[in-house]
């Protein structure tokens, strides 16, 4: 098959949508399918690579590490006709996913949309409730002439149907188990961090307020004054929240982003993950952190509760109650035992979401995405007056012209 994926955010940036798109790239390249990749140019340049065409970009407002391109222009065209896809796959809803949703449905090529990102909450939480209501609309508009729109939960995927998606479906839910093992824990690592004799609670994930940091404060604050020399808290990764964290938590160890090895060997070197984000699809470091063997402390919303077994992988505690995310953490820190079996639990849960798996569904449903061919554009978006056929298809009227 030839494929083209048309992403918002590529490597270099770290964050769960590179990370699944990594996969991809690696498994169904090996498994002999023809792929290219539209992605978002970066400031410190990229190697030379023939299957990705970077756009210019520029850095998002009050969040630099995302980079926006323009929607418009004739070259983005051009690519992908040199390409010649036999199904576009439009992984985000941004500026560069608008000219790969316009150039699949132009085309006559189907489309496979995805949703990862919970933008209509994110939306809340930066703007208003307000901008949550305009959101919804445009998501229902954008995925609509999809085929499929993939998310990797049920409750996401329920509230897509329940927006007017009703072609959306799950899937996304891997996580590399041989990556991410127990196997990789280190004594002499631990040693170096000064953790010899204490318990590592690990958080991992992108600092921003859609994330709810201050819940992570919170509960990290209590739980020290509770548990003092017992314990040692540590915070990978970065985003606009990361220095106000860091100043907050003058206690913790901050290792910023880390590349996907010596994040294995941190999770690996840990024993308690505590994750208290509630806007999550997936809560992809969740199950990173199932597959190395550690329970962990997660709201009780959002797709993250998918990986959840309250009292057998970890503990679910009220979103956004810092106090009870302490009172959590420090019964896993004093309780060895359960602790213990927690972290075996997550680890056999873990292994049964293996990316092999999942590879192999993406692959049935591009196949059948392809052989069903123009259902895609049988849905037209809402402000279209009829179903475009024919010349009109491809010439006819596209929002975001």
């Amino acid at each position: 098959m030839r494929i083209a994926f048309v992403t918002d955010t590529y490597l270099p940036e770290v964050n769960g949508v590179t990370t699944v798109l990594r996969v991809i790239r690696q498994s169904l390249a090996a498994r002999g399918h023809d792929l290219l990749f539209l992605a978002p140019g970066y400031p410190d340049g990229e190697a030379e690579d023939d299957r990705v065409v970077r756009r210019r970009s520029v850095p998002c407002p009050r969040y630099p590490a995302v980079r926006l391109s323009s929607p418009f222009g004739p070259d983005v065209f051009r690519a992908l006709d040199r390409f010649d896809p036999e199904l576009v796959h439009v992984v985000t809803e941004g500026p560069l996913g608008a000219i790969g949703r316009r150039y699949a449905i132009r085309r006559a090529r189907p489309l496979v949309t995805s949703f990862h990102t919970d933008f209509p909450r994110y939306a809340a939480h930066y703007l208003g409730a307000w901008a949550e209501k305009l959101a919804r609309r445009y998501l229902r508009r954008f995925h609509a002439p999809a085929v499929l729109t993939q998310t990797p939960s049920a409750a996401s995927r329920d509230e897509l149907v329940a927006l007017g998606l009703p072609r959306a479906v799950v899937w996304g839910r891997g996580v590399e188990s041989d990556r991410f093992t127990p196997t990789r824990r280190s004594t002499a690592r631990r040693e170096a961090l000064g953790a010899a004799g204490r318990v590592i609670v690990l958080h991992v994930g992108r600092l921003a307020v859609e994330k709810d940091p201050d819940v992570l404060v919170e509960a990290f604050r209590l739980a020290h004054e509770i548990v003092g020399a017992e314990a040692l808290f540590c915070v990978a990764g970065d985003g606009p929240r990361g220095p106000a964290l860091r100043r907050a938590l003058p206690f913790a160890r901050h290792f910023g982003f880390l590349a996907r090895d010596v994040l294995a060997d941190l999770y690996a070197d840990a024993d308690l993950f505590v994750f208290p984000s509630a806007t999550e699809t997936c809560g992809l470091v969740t199950l990173e952190a199932m597959a190395s063997a550690l329970p962990v402390v997660s709201a009780d919303r959002g797709g993250v509760l998918e990986n959840m077994r309250d009292g057998i992988n970890g503990m679910v505690v009220p979103a956004g109650d810092g106090r009870r995310f302490a009172e959590a953490i420090v019964a896993l820190i004093r309780d060895v035992p359960q602790r213990a079996a927690m972290g075996q639990a997550a680890r056999a849960f873990a292994v049964g979401r293996d990316w092999d798996r999942e590879i192999s569904e993406l692959e049935r449903m591009y196949r059948e995405a392809i052989a069903n061919g123009l259902l895609a554009v049988d849905h037209p978006m809402e402000w279209e007056a009829a179903p475009p056929t024919g010349e009109a298809l491809r010439d006819g009227p596209i929002a975001g012209r």
